[in-house]
């Protein structure tokens, strides 16, 4: 079946340069001394381990109309953007820490692992933000109210929601009601998962476990809602040219938002409708010269009334150093989407073209 492995056709790279561009000057630097002119926030005073030590401590931001927030070890954040320059504090903030940070370090983690990241900060509506934390390697989740940080009703497993490790990536979205979350399900990090949840109308799916043609090793990078699917960015390591090694190469999955499971016998619990394509950022050529390691994706953006997104992708890590950005229009990504695909027959074989008829509809 196409869509329990599937792999439709390349991108095409909207925006391509004939050559490398130079380096462009940047507008103003400022040395390390320097820095003291401008308001920082490091943390919350009179805690016992510094934040800036871990590298850990801050791990999304989110901002709602005049309100920044952010999601960092123990705390959630939240800033005025109206504050006066002179100073940068938050005007209020939630504190939710483990209570399991000892048996966490005898299972054999560093005891700075051993805290609650809070790696899943989004609104749910209006008035309610979804969090989850890591919780010592033990996800939860919580609801709380924009407004004052009071927490709604009971915890939720966060398994599926949240990553168990602060150093593992993960994306998530509420989208009619519906949360998509994108991360690994398991401790060990082996269960890559593109879940819903959450639903009140919709059944709870996912993408089959251990198939490497559906994920392997994915990181996740970003979730957006366009139209009647959720996209999911990300980058992989590669199962097409399995013969180079472990190249990774950048991808958009989607889903159908109405997707409600197979049948009995047939992906029973999991997405019917998961498709991913390849990005292609390069430069044209004789022969090209790809930027296949995605780092950031924005948003939809109107440009000229077009939607577009515009991504951040390096070079493999054993290349020519090289940095690009790359925009794709949203109906463009739709259009690749509507075919041609590709299989593999069988573990040892080489992806190949579908014929037409082959294809399931829808």
């Amino acid at each position: 079946m196409v869509l329990t492995s599937p792999l439709p056709a390349l991108f095409l790279l909207l925006a391509s340069a004939s050559s490398f561009p130079k380096d462009l000057a940047p507008f103003h630097v400022v040395s390390e001394a320097g820095t003291h002119l401008y308001p920082s926030f490091r943390g919350l005073g009179g805690e016992n381990d510094s934040h800036a030590a871990l590298g850990l401590d801050f791990q999304s931001m989110l901002q709602i109309n005049q309100t920044l927030f952010v999601a960092a070890r123990d705390h959630v954040f939240a800033f005025d953007l109206g504050q006066t320059a002179s100073s940068f504090s938050p005007k209020r903030h939630l504190t939710w820490k483990t209570q399991d940070v000892e048996n966490c370090a005898v299972r054999g983690k560093l005891r700075d692992e051993c805290y609650n990241y809070i790696k899943v900060l989004v609104p749910k509506n209006d008035r309610s933000l979804l969090a989850c934390g890591t919780n010592a390697f033990h996800p939860v989740c919580r609801t709380y109210k924009i407004s004052d940080f009071q927490q709604e009703g009971e915890e939720l497993n966060g398994q599926a929601r949240c990553p168990f490790d602060t150093k593992q990536t993960n994306v998530a979205i509420f989208a009619d009601g519906n949360l998509y979350s994108a991360t690994v399900a398991d401790f060990q990090a082996s269960d890559a998962v593109i879940y819903r949840s959450l639903g009140e109308r919709n059944p709870v799916l996912r993408t089959v476990k251990y198939d490497s043609k559906w994920l392997r090793e994915p990181h996740f990078i970003h979730a957006l809602e366009y139209q009647q699917y959720v996209y999911f960015f990300f980058r992989e390591i590669s199962v097409e040219y399995t013969t180079l090694g472990r190249v990774i190469f950048s991808r958009v999955g989607r889903v159908c938002k109405n997707d409600m499971g197979g049948s009995p016998r047939v992906l029973e619990k999991y997405w019917t409708s998961f498709l991913k394509a390849r990005l292609n950022c390069s430069v044209p050529g004789d022969a090209f010269f790809y930027f296949d390691v995605l780092q950031a994706v924005t948003d939809v953006i109107l440009v000229n009334g077009r939607p577009f997104v515009f991504a951040v992708f390096t070079t493999q890590s054993n290349s020519i150093t090289g940095s690009a950005v790359c925009t794709f229009d949203m109906d463009e990504v739709g259009r690749v989407f509507d075919g041609r695909f590709k299989e593999q027959k069988n573990a040892d074989a080489g992806w190949t073209p579908i014929s037409e008829d082959k294809v399931p509809t829808p």
